[in-house]
């Protein structure tokens, strides 16, 4: 890997886990930065947000694991054959291509924000925050889109690199909370990326403690980042 510069923020009440306080290192401005550096740091627990890439690093705190999918030996259990088998009863529609401009997809993003997050530090939604998943300047950001006949009810912003693919976000409308669109979304990038040939699906960050985050550890074989290291998980 490259020689980086890095920069540490200063300790803040933690989003996940109240009773923590959090700190982020991130890598901090430089050209170019291309998408192959950041498949690189993808494997050793960093994010991206925008064009900005970090990583959590808190002393006295180690719960936030990456975890990716090895996507070819995954077989989905019986509550997500229901999901998937569901989604083909009702016909719904699904749409790989191309982050299209945020305008587009705010109207959604709004009700999803207002209705999952009314609570939290994303609401209200505004047009800045959905162009930050959407948008980086070097790398190539996908969206896998689902209908239910014409109407968009779906959409997981994915960033899309060399091996893999990572999941960025997935924001729904209300009214299909009943199809799990959130891990109906993940059983399709697993069949989209095994489509591309990628070998891993990155779901993000994955805290044991965090009630948010526990959807995350429903699919397995899996593998988290744990003390510098991948761990199989099964």
């Amino acid at each position: 890997m490259a020689e980086l510069r890095f920069g540490l923020t200063a300790a803040e009440p933690c989003a996940y886990l109240p009773q923590q306080k959090e700190q982020v290192i991130f890598l901090l401005p430089q050209q170019p930065l291309h998408h192959s550096l950041y498949q690189q740091l993808l494997q050793h627990n960093f994010r991206r947000s925008g064009d900005d890439v970090y990583r959590p690093h808190c002393s006295h705190c180690q719960q936030c694991q990456s975890v990716r999918l090895p996507v070819n030996a995954f077989t989905p259990n019986r509550k997500q054959r229901r999901i998937l088998s569901k989604a083909k009863r009702q016909g719904l529609r699904v749409q790989w291509a191309p982050a299209r401009p945020a305008r587009e997809y705010f109207s959604l993003y709004s009700d999803y924000i207002s209705f999952k997050h009314r609570d939290g530090s994303m609401f209200p939604p505004n047009m800045a925050q959905l162009e930050s998943l959407l948008t980086c300047n070097w790398l190539p950001v996908w969206t896998l889109e689902i209908y239910d006949q014409q109407q968009l009810v779906s959409v997981s912003v994915v960033d899309r690199l060399d091996n893999s693919l990572s999941a960025v976000y997935t924001f729904y409308h209300p009214d299909w909370q009943r199809y799990s669109p959130g891990l109906l979304g993940i059983l399709l990038l697993i069949e989209q990326a095994r489509q591309l040939q990628n070998d891993f699906l990155y779901l993000g960050y994955y805290i044991a403690d965090c009630d948010k985050m526990a959807y995350k550890g429903e699919f397995r074989p899996q593998q988290r980042f744990i003390n510098d290291k991948w761990h199989s998980i099964r």
